[in-house]
């Protein structure tokens, strides 16, 4: 049997490197001989940077940014096959890198994440992968854009604040000082989302509440999304405002599509194409994947339903492990999935969940393996007794 473990990150707890090597262990409690291929995925958040350098025996980075409250901290980013650039937002504008009290996008920042951009053009880089997912930002990637010599004026020719706040104020862009290497690049925005960049399935609605948004300030983010698009409409002809994809990182996605030409594409598509994913799965028995929470939304970009659809066009069956189980689940049972397990063995809390990740997810793995091979013991006993043939007809 042939089992490929491809899950993502579960986040804030282990990496997708990490959640392989442990489905792996509880298998092995089981059958130690078992043909395991571990490919750790993501979609353009979290772990999209180690991937993508692991898969094309790339080089790590390591320099300084601004974090997403203007403050310098350590940094890294990728190049592979020696001309590509691997940024992840979340490595310098992330939620993560802040407290909980300071979690703001009225006042958030991607500006660090513009200094990454302008670290590896220094370095010669023109090709740019930018994974999206895990920002701390509502600023429609204008941070960023300043870095990279874009100013954005108020009523006053004054530059606005970098962040969420600032949107409302712009009433006119200068481009004149964007760095010419700009021209001569080409941004791939990795995404995990497809949300718009407006309205109540934009950006401030969707996600402001999990980046410290109250009522009242999703409501202003939302306005300043909206100014936004007109004034780059009005400058620069491009309607932004309901393009899939565009809502991503706090409207980054919509920024990056404008300002940068970049090319906005499944974060979860990347991966497989540089993991080689599609040849690996043809011959597979099993495709075990996952990810920290699996709700409805895994199937609008998710590497998990990524995996899946892959795995459903040479007809492998696909069984998912996940920390939690979220509203409307169900709905993945009839896009591929053939079991959706969660870790979870008693009622607890995400912090107790969290703290015993490993053993949760060993002894899930054990089970299901257990499981399996009783399955393949039932229809063997079945074919011996002339019940069925091998060909199960």
């Amino acid at each position: 049997m042939k089992i490929i473990i491809a899950p993502d990150s579960f986040k804030g707890s282990m990496t997708a490197r990490e959640v392989c090597d442990n489905i792996e262990a509880g298998f092995r409690r089981v059958n130690k001989d078992l043909n395991i291929l571990k490919i750790p995925m993501a979609d353009g958040g979290e772990g999209t940077l180690e991937t993508l350098v692991e898969a094309n025996q790339g080089i790590i980075i390591n320099t300084f940014a601004k974090d997403p409250l203007f403050r310098r901290i350590r940094c890294q980013y990728g190049i592979i096959n020696d001309d590509t650039a691997v940024i992840q937002m979340s490595r310098a504008s992330g939620l993560t890198l802040l407290e909980e009290d300071e979690r703001n996008p009225m006042l958030t920042t991607t500006f660090g994440t513009g200094e990454l951009i302008l670290h590896a053009l220094d370095l010669g880089i023109r090709n740019f992968i930018i994974g999206l997912g895990g920002s701390a930002t509502n600023d429609c990637g204008i941070g960023l854009l300043s870095a990279l010599g874009i100013r954005f004026l108020d009523d006053n020719d004054i530059e606005v604040e970098l962040n969420g706040g600032g949107l409302n104020g712009i009433r006119d862009i200068d481009m004149s000082n964007m760095d010419e290497r700009i021209k001569e690049s080409t941004f791939t925005i990795a995404t995990d989302v497809e949300n718009v960049l407006t309205g109540t399935n934009g950006a401030a609605f969707i996600y402001g509440p999990q980046k410290g948004a109250n009522s009242l300030m999703v409501q202003a983010l939302d306005r300043g999304l909206r100014n936004f698009a007109y004034i780059v409409e009005k400058k620069l002809g491009i309607d932004i405002e309901n393009i899939k994809g565009a809502g991503a990182a706090g409207g980054a996605g919509g920024g990056l599509l404008a300002f940068l030409n970049g090319k906005i594409t499944n974060g979860i598509d990347i991966i497989i194409q540089n993991t080689d994913l599609d040849e690996i799965i043809k011959d597979a028995d099993l495709v075990i994947t996952g990810e920290g929470r699996m709700d409805y939304q895994t199937q609008f970009g998710k590497a998990a339903y990524g995996v899946a659809k892959l795995a459903a066009t040479y007809q492998v069956p696909v069984i998912a492990i996940c920390g939690s189980l979220g509203e409307g689940y169900e709905a993945l049972l009839d896009k591929g999935f053939k079991a959706i397990l969660s870790i979870v063995d008693k009622p607890m809390n995400e912090q107790e969940c969290m703290k015993r990740t490993t053993s949760l997810l060993q002894n899930t793995a054990e089970n299901l393996m257990r499981i399996l091979i009783l399955d393949l013991a039932i229809d063997n006993t079945r074919i011996a007794r002339g019940v069925i043939n091998e060909y199960n007809i």
